[in-house]
C-alpha cells in the first residue's frame, strides 16, 4: 500500500500517547500512595489511553506490513474498546468528583472503594462488549455496502457508538454544571463565615469556572466531531474528514495524562524525584483532596 501521511500522523500519535500514559501508569502502579479511589480512576483512564496508544501503532503496522482481515479485526477491536474505556473512564472520574463533593464527610469510607470497584468493572465490561462486536461478525468486511466512515465498522454499529457517545458528553456536562454550582456555593459559604471581602469568593469562583471550561472544552472539541461525523458522514465522503475527526479524538489521549494525572501535586512530586534520582528519599504523603485532580 502507498503510505498515507494520516496514517503516519496517527501512528506518532499513539507514539506519543504510549509513552505518556506508560509514565502514569507506572507511577500509580509502583507507588503506594496512589491507592486512593480517585488515583484507580486515573489509572483505568491511563490503562486506556495507553492501549489506545498501542493500537494505533499496531493497527499502522499491520496494515502496512502484514495485511489480514482477521488481525484488522482485532486492532479495530482493541481501538474501540479502549477509546470507549477511555470515555467511560472520564465518566467514572466524573461521577468521583461530583460524589466526593456531595459526600465529602463519607467519601473515605470503605464504601467509595466498593463503589470504584463497581464503576470500573461496568465501564470496562461495556468497552469490552464493544470492542468485541465486530469480531464476532458485526462487521462489514462481507458486505461493503453497510461500512461506515471507519471501515471494517458497520453503519449501525457507529451510530451506536456516537450516539453512546453522545449520552456520555451530555451527562458529563451536567455533572460538572452541578459540581461548578457546589464549588460556588461553598465558596461563597466560606467567605461569608470568615467575613472575606465580596470579591475574594469571585475569585475562586473563577478559578474553577475556568478549570471547568477547559475540561469540558477538551471533552467536545475532541469527541463532539467524531460523535456527530458518525452519524450524519457518508462513506462517500472525502476520507480527509475521516482522519480529521479521528485525529481530534485521538488528542484526547493526549492531554488526558496532563489534565488528570500531570495536574496533581502528589503526581508531580513523585515525578520530580523519580527525575531526580533520589525517589527513595521522597517522604510518604496522602492524597488531600478527591476532587484535586
Amino acid at each position: 500500500l502507498a503510505l498515507n501521511p494520516w496514517d503516519v500522523i496517527l501512528c506518532i500519535s499513539g507514539t506519543i500517547i504510549s509513552c505518556e500514559n506508560a509514565i502514569v501508569v507506572l507511577v500509580i502502579f509502583y507507588s503506594p500512595a496512589f491507592r486512593a479511589p480517585m488515583f484507580l480512576l486515573i489509572g483505568s483512564l491511563a490503562t486506556a489511553d495507553l492501549l489506545a496508544g498501542l493500537g494505533l501503532i499496531l493497527h499502522f503496522a499491520f496494515v502496512y506490513l502484514i495485511p489480514s482481515e482477521a488481525v484488522s479485526l482485532l486492532t479495530v477491536a482493541l481501538l474501540v474498546t479502549s477509546f470507549t474505556a477511555s470515555v467511560s473512564s472520564l465518566l467514572t472520574i466524573t461521577i468521583d468528583r461530583y460524589l466526593s463533593l456531595c459526600n465529602a464527610l463519607t467519601y473515605s469510607s470503605e464504601r467509595t472503594v466498593t463503589r470504584t470497584h463497581i464503576m470500573l468493572v461496568l465501564s470496562w465490561g461495556a468497552s469490552l462488549c464493544q470492542g468485541l462486536l465486530p469480531v464476532l461478525g458485526w462487521n462489514c468486511l462481507r458486505e461493503p455496502s453497510s461500512c461506515s466512515i471507519i471501515k471494517p465498522l458497520t453503519r449501525s454499529h457507529l451510530t451506536l457508538l456516537s450516539v453512546s457517545l453522545l449520552a456520555v458528553l451530555a451527562a458529563m456536562f451536567q455533572l460538572y454544571v452541578h459540581i461548578c454550582r457546589i464549588v460556588c456555593r461553598h465558596a461563597q459559604q466560606i467567605a461569608v463565615q470568615r467575613h472575606f471581602l465580596g470579591s475574594s469568593p469571585d475569585v475562586s469562583s473563577r478559578k474553577g469556572i475556568a478549570t471547568l471550561a477547559v475540561i469540558l472544552g477538551t471533552l467536545v472539541s475532541c469527541w463532539l466531531p467524531l460523535a456527530v461525523y458518525g452519524l450524519l458522514g457518508d462513506p462517500s465522503d472525502p476520507a480527509l474528514y475521516t482522519y480529521a475527526t479521528l485525529l481530534a479524538a485521538t488528542s484526547s489521549s493526549v492531554l488526558n495524562p496532563v489534565i488528570y494525572a500531570f495536574r496533581n501535586q502528589e503526581m508531580q512530586r513523585v515525578l520530580w524525584a523519580v527525575c531526580c534520582g533520589c525517589c527513595s528519599s521522597a517522604p510518604p504523603f496522602r492524597s488531600r483532596s478527591p476532587s484535586d485532580v
